[in-house]
């Protein structure tokens, strides 16, 4: 039956449960990206074009594939999901934390390759002369290199964000699709059109449609201000 009212009770858990899922996985992500970026973009060492690729998988396998390989490497038949269902006394699997976890995964390559753009565009001769009056390397990274790649890093953020706030396949094989607990934005939208309620699809539609696009506009205006 195709619904002629929005249940907004039902509307926002998953749309307040997909920002929460983005916005702790793209600060996650985005921690992870920014370490990753800046080692890699320093040091040169055999096989390193092989672990940017391993980086960067996620970004073009199918997110179903990336779903089955966490629920290979989570499940509870695993020794990782053993090992963390022993710590915290429940499974990973089919939680709010496995569909951050998805989001982290898929949200890692974009942030990374983002941070690495922007600090391999940084004048080294501007962190040397920092190193030259005595400062360590977190010194330089944290009072020259990062501020020299703000841009980059607000864009990283961003387009993590976004990426994680979309994700479904790999959100739907390891959390699941479940009300007021697993259930997001995309999955939500799924249901709703497999069971016939165009107008709860059509309103998590534009909410996210909303929200994408202001956080794409966020990523442009620097380059609009530059122009």
């Amino acid at each position: 039956m195709i619904g002629t009212e929005i249940d907004w009770s039902a509307f926002w858990s998953p749309v307040r449960l997909s920002l929460q899922v983005a916005l702790l996985s793209s600060i996650i992500a985005g921690v992870l990206g920014i370490a990753v970026a800046w080692q890699m973009s320093r040091r040169y060492f055999r096989g390193k074009i092989v672990l940017e690729t391993v980086f960067m998988l996620p970004l073009v396998l199918p997110p179903t594939v990336v779903g089955f390989l966490l629920l290979v490497l989570l499940g509870r038949k695993s020794l990782l999901g053993q090992w963390i269902e022993a710590i915290f006394s429940a499974p990973v699997i089919f939680s709010w934390w496995a569909a951050v976890i998805a989001s982290v995964v898929v949200a890692f390559p974009l942030i990374y390759q983002t941070m690495k753009s922007g600090f391999s565009g940084i004048d080294k001769d501007l962190e040397d002369a920092g190193r030259s009056i005595g400062a360590n390397e977190w010194q330089v990274f944290r009072y020259i290199s990062l501020p020299l790649a703000g841009r980059a890093l607000m864009t990283a953020f961003i387009l993590g964000f976004a990426r994680a706030l979309g994700e479904f396949g790999a959100t739907l094989m390891i959390a699941g699709n479940i009300p007021g607990r697993t259930q997001t934005v995309p999955t939500a939208i799924y249901v709703a059109v497999d069971s016939g309620n165009q107008t709860m699809a059509w309103a998590w539609t534009v909410s996210i449609m909303i929200i994408s696009f202001v956080m794409l506009l966020l990523t442009r205006q620097p380059n609009q201000e530059k122009a």
